[in-house]
């Protein structure tokens, strides 16, 4: 498998890293991701729709926090991705994360895995 770094970016509390996986990007938030990060995630994301990867995984296992506005990130990337032919696949969401999905519906929209090797292998 293709395994390049694409990029990172990171402030105090979110850190993002990128990479490539064969056919798709691998996003990877780590920390809080709330109104003051957001665009953190949100500028990674889009490059990667940019740059053709129209499978985007989300790896949530360090992302110990979301609030709507990260949420709403993600959303606008769904739509994003899924108008190119793609989507979002979000993976190993911690229960705290997974809540706020829960909560508000937004699991019903998004491909959930329990891990980020079950997202890479759908």
């Amino acid at each position: 498998m293709d395994r390049g770094t694409v990029g990172s970016a990171q402030s105090g509390r979110l850190r993002v890293e990128v990479r490539e996986e064969g056919s798709s990007a691998v996003v990877t938030p780590a920390g809080e991701l709330d109104h003051h990060t957001a665009d953190l995630l949100r500028e990674p994301l889009e490059s990667c729709l940019d740059k053709g990867f129209i499978r985007l995984v989300v790896d949530c296992s360090g992302l110990e926090f979301c609030d709507s506005t990260g949420l709403n990130v993600l959303l606008g990337v769904r739509l994003g991705a899924e108008a190119a032919g793609g989507g979002v696949h979000l993976a190993g969401m911690l229960p705290a994360v997974a809540r706020v999905f829960e909560i508000t519906g937004a699991d019903a929209v998004f491909t959930v895995h329990d891990t980020l090797d079950a997202a890479l292998g759908d």
